[in-house]
């Protein structure tokens, strides 16, 4: 029977440890993941939007191929940048399992994945963490840091600071100590996770302002346009990826900074698949700082929808 998940049946079904443990499993194992579909979409009067298609499978289990739309105008229209859907098929029959909300799985995902790459790579003592942006994904991220390290302090910034408003008070809704502020240079240098979810076009950290041991999570720059740092943060940092292929044909920071000269392609350590397979140690000493960059990765997605779905069938 065909299963349609809205936004809350998707939450419910992916519950952070379970599905930051799910990633990492799913890293661990691997899938078939062909390469993505990345499309320009233009709007008049405004920037352009982009779709995407995100297909993987697991061989005789699950097929599965996500569509998401992302329109950065939506913002002034007070409406989510991401919209989409996730089709969960089996995998021995073809037959539609599950249509699952887009924006919720990604979102979770996403932040999950920045979770999985902290548990290996911010220092375990880690409690302050600065969240860049106030959209969708901030309260996620501040959730799925929470859930792998020990916070006690969160701070939000973003350029109106009645955004970062509104997620601090929701962050308080929850039992976190959030607070906003509106001098990111001053907020850096107190971070131990710093976690960047925008969708900048220019630096706004700068390695300058970077204390040694933090750890730096770059989520919103997914296109080789857009970057959240400077060149010197990633020259001077130990880089990560969530997919070595991904990031290095799509995240705006790492592609930049290439070009720039400032690092080579073989500069990126590890990827989440040799962290989950153990082939790296991930965080090396307490003053190392640490950047993970990710891109978002159609194995992400298939894992996320396998967990939602199971846990719903599960119960019927």
């Amino acid at each position: 029977m065909l299963r349609v998940f809205d936004t809350n049946e998707t939450r419910a079904g992916l519950e952070w440890p379970r599905l930051i443990d799910g990633l990492d499993a799913m890293f661990r194992s691997g899938c078939v993941m062909p390469l993505r579909h990345h499309h320009e979409v233009e709007l008049p009067n405004e920037d352009s939007g982009t779709l995407l298609l995100m297909p993987a499978w697991t061989p005789g289990k699950y097929i599965g191929v996500k569509m998401v739309n992302v329109i950065p105008g939506n913002s002034a229209r007070s409406l989510p940048a991401i919209s989409g859907a996730y089709l969960l098929s089996s995998g021995a029959t073809g037959a539609l399992l599950a249509v699952i909300d887009g924006a919720e799985l990604t979102a979770r995902r996403t932040a999950a994945a920045s979770a999985l790459a902290a548990r290996y790579l911010a220092r375990s003592d880690a409690h302050n963490l600065l969240v860049v942006g106030a959209g969708k994904l901030a309260l996620n991220v501040i959730e799925a840091h929470a859930a792998v390290r020990p916070l006690t302090s969160i701070t939000i910034w973003t350029r109106r600071i009645d955004l970062a408003e509104k997620v601090a008070k929701a962050a308080r809704g929850l039992g976190y100590e959030a607070q906003t502020t509106d001098d990111l240079e001053s907020a850096t240098p107190q971070a131990d996770i710093i976690s960047c979810c925008t969708l900048s076009q220019a630096p706004l950290i700068k390695r300058a302002w970077v204390k040694p041991g933090t750890h730096i999570d770059l989520i919103g720059a997914f296109k080789p346009t857009m970057r959240e740092t400077d060149s010197a943060l990633i020259a001077t940092a130990s880089v990560f990826a969530d997919t070595r292929e991904g990031v290095l044909s799509e995240g705006g920071d790492i592609v930049q900074a290439i070009r720039e000269g400032a690092i080579d392609a073989s500069d990126i350590q590890a990827d989440l698949f040799d962290l989950a397979r153990g082939s790296h140690a991930g965080r090396r000493s307490d003053e190392e700082i640490t950047v993970f960059k990710s891109v978002g990765a159609a194995l992400e997605d298939l894992a996320a929808a396998i967990l939602t779905y199971e846990a719903t069938a599960a119960t019927h």
